[in-house]
């Protein structure tokens, strides 16, 4: 029988300022959705497992001591809820992610979070990569554009769609998260 967690990457409060800043981004609704799945596998009784990207220099927004490493309000673990701290893009290489996995039984993981061409994007494949199922939850990934090799911009909608085409062509199934629900039913 498959076992899912839900894994929140990166959803910390540096997301929030970039996106105050007026920095050009997709999914406005995905801290609402964020809170939709955690909703939907606490009262389900299914593990919830958080990602935050943890950076040692006393400057980066993402040092432990900076409100940028903060949760956001919509990703609050719970007590109960392992945080994993990522000093890489996948959390995989830098933290004991996959050992928890293993001793749980956990076999599936549905993947929402911060950012889609980054984080969500390099643990998708190393979660597929190591055997486990994954599904990405597209309206639940927070995506930023990128600056081309030309010097020009490439649009958040741009990266987030291919992104998320890459990963479903090969790494996971993306639903939205009005499947999800469905897709944790047993077959």
């Amino acid at each position: 029988m498959t076992k899912t967690a839900l894994l929140v990457i990166d959803m910390q409060m540096d997301m929030a300022f970039r996106i105050a800043e007026g920095q050009p981004h997709t999914g406005p609704d995905v801290p609402g959705r964020i809170a939709e799945l955690l909703q939907l596998f606490r009262e389900t009784g299914r593990p919830v497992l958080h990602v935050h990207h943890s950076e040692a220099e006393p400057g980066s927004p993402f040092h432990p001591d900076m409100p940028g490493a903060a949760p956001m309000p919509c990703a609050l673990p719970q007590f109960h809820e392992p945080v994993f701290r990522k000093t890489t893009s996948s959390a995989f290489p830098s933290t004991d992610l996959e050992a928890h996995l293993r001793a749980n039984g956990i076999d599936r993981l549905v993947i929402c979070g911060a950012v889609a061409a980054f984080c969500v994007n390099s643990t998708t494949r190393s979660a597929s990569d190591l055997g486990f199922s994954v599904i990405v939850v597209e309206d639940a990934v927070l995506g930023f554009g990128l600056p081309d090799r030309a010097g020009g911009m490439i649009p958040p909608e741009t990266v987030l769609a291919v992104t998320l085409s890459a990963l479903d062509l090969d790494f996971a199934r993306v639903l939205p998260t009005a499947r999800i629900a469905e897709a944790l039913q047993p077959a």
